[in-house]
């Protein structure tokens, strides 16, 4: 009985802090965001980063919700490396919903790059259009958008993987950010992320809450020099750095909780 009560507290806790963040998108658009585009109306640059730390706080405030409520419980080990990255470029794997909520709640100036179909959708456009997120609808100004950001000191957040991955398929990596890094110039620091029990995974919706709260780790891993890999062409170059990173997060993954705890 008190199993059943707890998962019934859990799913109206999930389906009340997915409210308030689908409710705030609209809010933090039209009522916080604008006020940027008046203080820092000559100066784009500073909207933008104004604008991402506003998501920032906003986003800490949803998970800190999260936990509040019951749902979801987080744990960062080497919290302070993610704090005090400038102008890197941030991978993790992507084992559930809210991953980038979580690393852009850790990331101050984080930037992101996100699907076209969210400008057209009520709840985010508004925050994409003023945190100048970077859209992937053009692939040839993709990369030259990244390099932008980066260069200006933003943390590019990228997932490898390119979508969620269903629980125990093993990772793999599409070759998108190991292209933006050799082309940038630009070093990796990886990510690790688990969820126990798996929950908000691709082809699992909310509303099928997990039999306990949801328990999210996340190790920074060590940063890797890509620079070592730009010996030869390009495209093989790439194709290196993506097998490469991929077989490392499955051998990661594989003693996660060793790493962890020893981290």
């Amino acid at each position: 009985m008190i199993i059943f009560l707890s998962k019934i507290w859990r799913f109206l806790g999930t389906a009340f802090c997915f409210a308030i963040f689908g409710l705030g998108g609209i809010i933090i658009a039209s009522l916080w965001l604008p006020f940027y585009r008046l203080k820092y109306k000559n100066d784009e640059d500073k909207r933008k980063q104004a604008c991402r730390y506003a998501v920032h706080l906003t986003f800490k405030s949803f998970v800190w919700l999260m936990y509040i409520v019951g749902v979801t419980k987080v744990d960062v080990k080497g919290l302070e490396v993610l704090k005090r990255a400038k102008g890197k470029i941030i991978i993790a794997n992507h084992p559930s919903l809210i991953d980038v909520v979580v690393l852009i709640s850790i990331v101050k100036n984080a930037d992101c790059i996100v699907k076209h179909s969210l400008l057209q959708n009520v709840f985010t456009r508004g925050i994409i259009k003023n945190t100048g997120y970077i859209s992937n609808a053009d692939p040839e100004d993709l990369i030259t958008d990244c390099k932008t950001s980066l260069e200006k000191g933003c943390n590019l957040i990228i997932f490898p993987e390119g979508t969620r991955t269903f629980p125990g398929t093993e990772f793999n990596f599409k070759r998108g950010a190991a292209n933006i890094a050799l082309r940038s110039e630009k070093n990796f620091q990886r990510v690790l992320i688990k969820v126990t029990p798996p929950a908000l995974t691709k082809g699992l919706p909310w509303y099928k809450v997990p039999e306990r709260k949801i328990h999210m780790k996340l190790v920074v891993l060590n940063e890797i020099d890509t620079s070592v890999y730009s010996s030869q062409g390009i495209s093989k170059s790439v194709r290196e750095l993506t097998r490469e990173q991929q077989r490392s997060y499955r051998e990661d993954f594989a003693k996660f909780d060793d790493i962890f705890d020893s981290a």
